[in-house]
């Protein structure tokens, strides 16, 4: 019994000791947490109980130069269903008509639904897709739909919302907008202007502290480190809206009809620089069109004979040539160092003047011209070229621009055929604007100023930034030089390769091109047309410059010059802009009085005055129109309720004494 004892005893101190190594144990443990762990911990729990929570900024719109949206963010909302939340008896009482109103709404049959949101039910799926891509209007009547109506713990209903970006001119001008989007955790990319402005149509994200409460709610704290968000600035563009569609149009006819791989169209506003409209017409492999590259500004390419206005104006303002010097065509084939340069006119031109090789795009004559004038001196020429900025970028804010490429002398690439190649387009190459850019300083009488698409920044009615005309070059050549550039240009269409734009109502300058692509891989097997067309309009006094380039059109038509395929869209946008558009309509001697018409309009007003001595009947209009005419009438008007009048307390046909107070019942 006594050793019965002992063991007793022996397991009862065992017992206390090992309750007394515990207690010590989470002494040490509460220890360790207070004063060791403590700070982790205290922020483990405030992280879980308080969390800042990001405050999105508004997204700034884009519009164009005539006010019109170009992009704009709006909500967009998924709809999914929580098939465990509401109650089994709720959920039997309002899935019938539930389903009747998707179906009615969704464009599938009430069984449909019935079956798929039981299945859910039975699933337990607690985040079935109902909707996506819901305008706010269809996510207000969602929302109102038995069942939904009870909201996210009765009805189940879960609504996600998010902002997308849209465009609500449709896909033109689509690439000129650009875009922004996500490509990684914290990177993002993107073209056009939505990307070059980011940093003004982004603004700034705020944030908030929230704390959690029951059911995994998250209640705002009112706290000093909340921050407001900063909306997005808006962004005005150059773009009309009237002449982007005009172009668009244009060009897509075109390249419809020639079956071509792809162009680039360009307006440009000849004494500002302003980009009034650009095209980028791409074709994909279902034969339409979409806009997939800034071809305008990203391609750069030999540009032919369009090339031969740089020609023109180095000769004229070194004087080493006139308009009037004779050259030879020599039956349309010359040869430098074994390499032949033929006119497009079998036979060539006989002997003609430089104006004349010019107005028919003689490759024979300008090349003749630039070698004998700088053969001995070929830097002269290039220094000219680089002198026209056609030798660098035109560093516009959009990304992607691409680099032009001008032979230098100094260059180990350089050889004995450079300086003729170059005379007629080929190994060189500029992108579009750049030549639009050099064709425009010859419309604005000698200065070159920069291509933009965006004029000012703004915030409601204040303007944040201002962008302005930015002159590249004063004065790109001599007035002389200028005047006589101008004659030639206009005479192109007048009686040279562009005769067939020519129209006795409506004058054109500008040049034809057709430069042979990719001619020099794969053994000639890639060759193919780019046909271009670049000028301004009206010829004496221009108000618009513009580039057309078709890439690739189908040569089966028997028809791939620049006079015929890029051409035509020069021609249609002139003169739709100056026969349709209305700002250019001009309303002469508009405050010429006409007695006609003041004796009728004072015959108007003493019977309007007549008329109106008695109280109107004002019953079926609209409340803001009833109310407008009666205080017009000096008659004190309330209204009750909303839409149209139902009744009116005072009666039609009544006198009217002033400042009486009339009551309308609105329904």
């Amino acid at each position: 019994m006594v050793e019965e004892d002992k063991n007793i005893s022996y397991r009862m101190y065992l017992v206390a000791f090992v309750i007394f190594l515990m207690a010590v144990a989470i002494a040490v443990k509460l220890t360790n947490i207070q004063w060791v762990e403590g700070d982790y911990y205290r922020q483990l729990a405030k992280e879980r109980t308080v969390r800042n929570f990001v405050i999105p900024a508004n997204k700034g719109n884009i519009y164009s130069a005539d006010g019109s949206l170009l992009a704009t963010s709006i909500p967009n909302y998924e709809i999914r269903f929580d098939a465990k939340a509401p109650k089994s008896e709720t959920f039997e009482k309002y899935i019938g008509s539930l389903s009747d109103s998707l179906g009615l709404m969704l464009g599938k049959t009430s069984n449909y639904y019935q079956n798929e949101l039981r299945r859910a039910r039975a699933n337990n799926n607690r985040y079935y897709l109902i909707s996506r891509d819901l305008s706010y209007t269809d996510y207000i009547r969602i929302k109102s739909f038995p069942l939904f109506k009870l909201g996210a713990y009765k009805g189940g209903i879960i609504v996600e919302q998010k902002t997308v970006r849209e465009h609500p001119i449709g896909k033109i001008a689509e690439r000129t907008i650009g875009y922004e989007r996500k490509t990684g955790e914290s990177t993002y990319d993107g073209k056009g202007i939505e990307w070059a402005y980011r940093d003004f149509l982004n603004g700034k994200d705020g944030n908030i502290l929230k704390q959690k409460i029951a059911k995994g709610q998250w209640k705002p704290i009112r706290d000093l480190n909340e921050v407001d968000p900063q909306d997005g600035y808006d962004v005005i563009s150059t773009i009309d809206v009237y002449i982007q569609d005009i172009a668009h149009h244009a060009l897509l006819k075109q390249l419809q009809e020639y079956e071509a791989d792809h162009g680039c169209v360009v307006v440009m506003e000849t004494e500002t620089g302003a980009v009034r409209a650009i095209a980028n017409l791409g074709r994909a492999a279902d034969g339409s069109y979409y806009e997939t590259t800034n071809y305008a500004v990203a391609e750069s390419h030999e540009p032919g004979s369009t090339f031969k206005l740089v020609d023109m104006m180095a000769l004229l303002d070194d004087k080493v040539a006139d308009t009037s010097t004779v050259y030879d065509t020599k039956g349309g084939v010359i040869k430098y160092s074994g390499k032949s340069v033929r006119d497009s006119h079998e036979g060539g031109y006989g002997k003609i003047s430089l104006a004349r090789g010019f107005e028919l795009s003689s490759n024979t004559v300008m090349v003749q011209a630039v070698y004998d004038a700088y053969n001995e001196n070929p830097s002269r020429f290039v220094n000219h070229v680089n002198s026209y900025g056609l030798n660098k970028r035109l560093n516009m804010d959009f990304k992607g621009e691409g680099k032009p490429f001008i032979p230098q002398p100094s260059q180990k690439s350089w050889s004995n055929i450079s300086l003729p190649w170059m005379a007629f387009g080929y190994g060189v190459s500029v992108t579009p604007m750049q030549t639009l850019a050099f064709y425009n300083a010859v419309a604005n009488n000698g200065v070159m100023v920069k291509p933009y698409f965006v004029s000012e920044i703004k915030e409601w009615n204040k303007t944040i930034k201002k962008i302005d005309t930015e002159v590249i070059n004063p004065r790109i050549c001599s007035p002389e030089t200028i005047k006589k550039l101008k004659a030639v240009l206009q005479n192109v269409v007048k009686k040279g390769t562009g005769s067939k734009l020519y129209s006795k109502e409506f004058s054109m300058a500008g040049k034809t091109g057709t430069a042979q692509v990719n001619y020099g891989k794969a053994g000639g097997s890639g060759k193919y047309y780019a046909s271009s067309f670049v000028g301004f309009f009206p010829a004496e006094h221009a108000k618009y410059s513009c580039i057309v380039v078709v890439h690739k059109p189908n040569t089966s038509k028997n028809n791939y010059y620049g006079a015929d395929v890029a051409g035509p869209v020069f021609k249609r946008i002139a003169q739709k802009i100056f026969t349709d558009v209305p700002s250019t309509n001009e309303i002469k001697n508009i405050n010429k009085k006409i007695a006609k018409q003041d004796k009728s309009f004072n015959n108007y007003y003493v019977s309007l005055q007549k008329q109106q001595q008695v109280i109107p009947n004002v019953k079926g209009m609209p409340g803001m129109d009833a109310i407008a005419l009666l205080e017009n009438l000096g008659l004190k008007v309330s209204a009750t309720g909303i839409g149209k009048v139902k009744n009116q307390s005072l009666q039609a046909g009544q006198d009217i004494v002033k400042n009486t107070k009339i009551t309308l019942e609105l329904l």
